[in-house]
């Protein structure tokens, strides 16, 4: 427990949401105080750290991490389920259902206008579902794992550009409108 309270001591605190400042740590400053701190399959943990949970359940060996995991897998889902029927298609998946608050959150993103604003509603969806399931010990392995994640979300929504963004959107919108979508 020492060396977490070492670690995250020396992390500093940033805002997912502001998207103008600059975030005060890098992923590899961060991987590589880690390294130097935590045990060897906490470590391993940290380096496995990912906004995409793999398809399946599998246990992570933190009970946090099987959270997270399981609620960005239903969102993920949710999401799936309603694109593909307002496609007219099927999409099944064994043995799920949704809580009403990821059904609600999949249908609002999906009404958005704006892929934008839709991801950055889904951010903040992440990041609240992130503060609901937070370790009780801020200073545990969980807390380093949450701090990853949180630093994942903050790195992913600096990535995101409107003007880029819909430029790309427009491009993918009319090569699938002329069929193009064959070859690639």
């Amino acid at each position: 427990m020492s060396n977490q309270y070492y670690l995250l001591a020396q992390l500093p605190s940033f805002s997912v949401t502001d998207e103008k400042s600059v975030l005060p740590v890098t992923e590899e400053y961060f991987y590589d105080l880690c390294s130097r701190f935590l045990d060897k399959k906490s470590f391993e943990q940290v380096k496995l750290l990912s906004l995409t949970p793999p398809l399946k359940k599998v246990s992570t060996g933190s009970v946090f991490l099987d959270k997270w995991y399981d609620g960005e897998r239903n969102l993920r889902f949710a999401l799936a389920q309603i694109r593909a029927l307002r496609m007219n298609k099927k999409f099944e998946i064994e043995n799920e259902s949704f809580s009403p608050e990821v059904i609600q959150a999949a249908r609002t993103a999906t009404g958005m206008d704006s892929p934008l604003a839709a991801e950055q509603f889904l951010n903040q969806y992440r990041l609240n579902l992130l503060d609901s399931i937070r370790p009780a010990d801020e200073f545990s392995v969980d807390a380093v794992y949450a701090y990853g994640l949180r630093l994942k979300l903050a790195l992913r929504m600096k990535m995101f550009n409107a003007e880029k963004g819909m430029v790309s959107y427009h491009k993918i919108y009319d090569s699938i409108l002329k069929g193009d979508m064959g070859d690639k």
